[in-house]
């Protein structure tokens, strides 16, 4: 499977390789962005010093170097180098390639497995490699765009050291331009701004970013292009998101962060990389109508009514013209006052319940359709708050035994500031009451 550099399909020797082929790092310190892992003080860096290397799962994103990684490395230690893409394998040939390795173990040539895309195995295809790594038959290096805490067995997660591969950066990126200008005798037919935005639409995939200098290359230009030539001829790179899986909760995760810190910038942009990555716009909405009620809450009410208001814009009107209903409700949230003191007040009843089963409510707050009811004290001495002075009586609504409880405690924010002060005078007219 093709990666940075690398790629099982295009040997060196095929004709014409494309340019990323022709620009494989040669070495581990020819890698670039990557110089945690590979270089002297990184994880990598110290096993190459050492001579030793222990199984691996390499995590990052697409076009970063995971293959040229994991081929150097079997040079580095001096290990035979067999690759696989967990998209094309089955367990027939994980058998071959095992007893293949066993053989090339007994004349002295140890193995070096590198399979790409590993979390596309199921668990018990997984389960598979832990007898052959166990007993050092292979050295496993696997790759994965995805979180390997979700994806990968425990077990061999117990036998790999899992190393985070980074996302290019501006430099790296640059670093990638440099040498394919060097090794195409010519500056690219860019101006500065729009090598610039070239850089900025690969995302921070090398592997994109070189295929699209390809076919800058490939073309004839009268004159360098600026940025809006270049979104012309060029398209950018669709942003990495798979609706189940890391991508989806990270996102969503960071919006939900920016909007309960009251940042209003941040929140609109996690929502609009959402967006433009075409989550399901009323995912978001039913996720922002429960941050309402989780993170704002009685500090101002106005917060569901708004968000429930979007949902409703949004069925109306559709994509994209509702989609600002939701940008409406994100920037109202994200502006509100904040309060937790529902949630909390939720989990904290919640556990009462639990723990005091079937306890009744006491006699004189419950209803008493009958005349046995009535007889055995059934709504003897309620008290009618609303013939009370001010509306409130003061009585007492907690079962025998149980005593009263405190769940809800507002924050001295928006609404529920004056909610505050009437609690504490309700409080206040019990304990005179009782006294």
């Amino acid at each position: 499977m093709a990666d940075l550099f690398g790629s099982d399909a295009a040997p060196a020797s095929a004709p014409n390789p494309p340019l990323a082929e022709r620009l494989r790092p040669r070495s581990l310190a020819d890698v670039v962005g990557q110089a945690h892992l590979t270089g002297p003080e990184g994880a990598i860096g110290r096993m190459v010093a050492a001579g030793t290397l222990s199984s691996l799962v390499l995590w990052g994103p697409p076009g970063t170097g995971k293959t040229s990684i994991a081929r150097l490395l079997a040079e580095a230690v001096g290990l035979r180098f067999v690759g696989i893409s967990a998209v094309f394998s089955g367990v027939a040939e994980l058998k071959k390639l095992f007893a293949e390795a066993r053989e090339a173990a007994r004349g002295g040539h140890k193995t070096l497995l590198f399979v790409d895309e590993i979390h596309r195995f199921n668990r018990a295809q997984q389960d598979g490699f832990l007898g052959v790594v166990e007993d050092g038959t292979v050295t496993l290096v696997g790759a994965t765009t995805e979180n390997p805490s979700f994806e990968l067995n425990a077990a061999i997660l117990s036998r790999a050291q899992v190393l985070i591969v980074r996302r290019l950066d501006e430099a790296a990126l640059g670093e990638l331009l440099d040498r394919a200008e060097a090794s195409e005798g010519r500056p690219l037919p860019l101006t500065a701004d729009a090598r610039g935005a070239l850089v900025a639409s690969a995302d921070g995939d090398g592997r994109f970013l070189l295929n699209q200098v390809e076919s800058l290359y490939a073309v004839t230009l009268s004159e360098p292009l600026d940025p809006a030539g270049l979104a012309a001829l060029l398209h950018r790179r669709m942003p990495v998101y798979d609706k189940d899986r890391e991508g989806h909760y990270g996102l969503i995760s960071a919006l939900h962060k920016a909007l309960r810190g009251s940042d209003p910038d941040a929140a609109l942009y996690y929502l609009e990389r959402m967006l433009t990555a075409g989550e399901e716009p009323l995912y978001l909405l039913r996720r922002m109508v429960r941050f309402a009620s989780e993170d704002i809450g009685l500090a101002d009410s106005n917060a569901l009514a708004v968000t429930l208001a979007a949902k409703d814009a949004y069925d109306f009107l559709g994509s994209p013209e509702g989609e600002l209903a939701i940008v409406h409700a994100c920037l109202y949230l994200a502006t509100a006052p904040k309060s937790n003191a529902a949630y909390v007040a939720e989990k904290a009843a919640k556990r009462s319940a639990i723990a005091t089963g079937s306890l009744s409510p006491p006699p004189h707050i419950l209803n008493a359709p009958t005349r046995l009811m009535k007889d055995i004290g059934y709504g003897k001495g309620y008290a009618y708050d609303h013939d009370a002075e001010g509306g409130f009586s003061g009585a007492d609504y907690w079962p025998e035994g149980m005593g009263a409880q405190t769940y809800y405690t507002p924050s001295p924010r928006g609404a529920e500031a004056r909610i505050g002060e009437r609690l504490a005078e309700w409080a206040r007219r019990r304990a005179a009451k009782r006294g």
